[in-house]
């Protein structure tokens, strides 16, 4: 039963509907706790208590408060602005975003589709999200928002390449596209996941994936395509409401994607740590969630810990060093797979 809807409701049309809405379902939920987790975070690093009031315990409603507010502000479309593309942008990033969730195997009961090309499309579909963040910058008609865009096509072009490159090395050793079979390929103990030494240089290839993707998502130190202090707000400067909360949420979508991939590729996905115990449909989306979220919660201390690149040093970092790396990794895995 890889999916446990279909398997009851067939692949007609509402099998469909309902396998296409549940990770919509998951995001709105997901994006309030990684919210929260930011605010929280941050200000006991910075030796705070962030918000404690809204919702009473320790400010768990401050992210509803947050969105309230954004969904009550007026619509607001620059005079000179391209309207259909400026209109069109928040839109294209989510949908990018969003897409990537269809061949993403929470569980052994829901896998979504199924497809052998399974990362492949991932990494193809992901690419929509620089059309449309080069489409808010242009139609901004902002040179802030403008320069922001530019440096994201280029930072995200940049850092696609160690990144396919480092989940190309964990195909060579899986021997598939299939992120259900790379998972299944992991099944038992921890010991069987990639990361811990089945093949000796895939812990060199999570921490470039690790890197990369954190330049992927505009995490910090990665956060020059909106660096507040240069930028004002980068490609989204002149966006507010709903469509600044669309690239908003777009963000955090995105965060849990490379996490879960990451955890799918390196840390056995939704195998249970334990072989047969804690193992099963629902404990599998426990495990997957829960290795996802702790990435997330790495990408979080990450970003209140470490200072923002310069652009020279975040292209230096991709081209001479990620990149050079992820080349050797590969030939190092292809030379351990054949001799082993």
């Amino acid at each position: 039963m890889h999916n446990f809807i279909t398997y009851y409701l067939g692949t007609g049309f509402w099998g469909s509907l309902i396998s296409s809405i549940l990770p919509f379902v998951w995001i709105f939920p997901y994006a309030f706790v990684a919210m929260w987790l930011e605010l929280k975070i941050s200000a006991h690093m910075q030796d705070r208590l962030g918000p404690m009031r809204t919702g009473r315990w320790h400010g768990w409603a401050q992210p509803l408060a947050d969105v309230t507010k954004l969904m009550q502000k007026e619509d607001i479309i620059p005079v000179a602005a391209d309207k259909v593309l400026y209109i069109l942008a928040p839109v294209l990033v989510f949908v990018g975003s969003y897409a990537a969730y269809a061949a993403i195997p929470f569980s052994p009961a829901y896998i979504g589709a199924n497809i052998n090309l399974g990362m492949f499309y991932i990494i193809a579909v992901s690419a929509i999200v620089v059309l449309g963040i080069l489409m808010a910058g242009w139609a901004s008609n902002n040179k802030w928002s403008l320069l922001g865009a530019m440096r994201t096509a280029a930072q995200l072009v940049s850092y696609e390449i160690p990144s396919s490159l480092a989940v190309l090395a964990v195909i060579m050793v899986a021997g598939s596209l299939n992120l259900n079979d790379i998972c299944s390929a992991q099944g038992g103990w921890f010991w069987n996941w990639y990361i811990f030494g089945k093949f000796p240089f895939l812990f060199i290839t999570f921490v470039i994936y690790f890197i990369a993707s954190l330049a992927e998502t505009n995490r910090a130190p990665f956060d020059i395509p909106e660096a507040e202090s240069e930028l004002v707000a980068g490609y989204h400067t002149e966006y507010s409401g709903m469509r600044f909360a669309f690239f908003y949420l777009a963000e955090y979508a995105n965060m849990f994607t490379v996490s879960a991939i990451a955890a799918l590729l390196f840390f056995g996905g939704w195998n249970s740590p334990f072989g047969t115990f804690m193992s099963g449909p629902i404990w599998g989306l426990f495990w997957l969630i829960t290795k996802a979220m702790t990435l997330v919660f790495i990408q979080i201390w990450l970003r209140w810990t470490l200072p923002r690149f310069r652009v020279d040093q975040l292209m230096y970092l991709s081209w001479k060093i990620l990149t050079p790396f992820a080349l050797l990794n590969i030939f190092a895995v292809g030379l351990w797979t054949v001799l082993k």
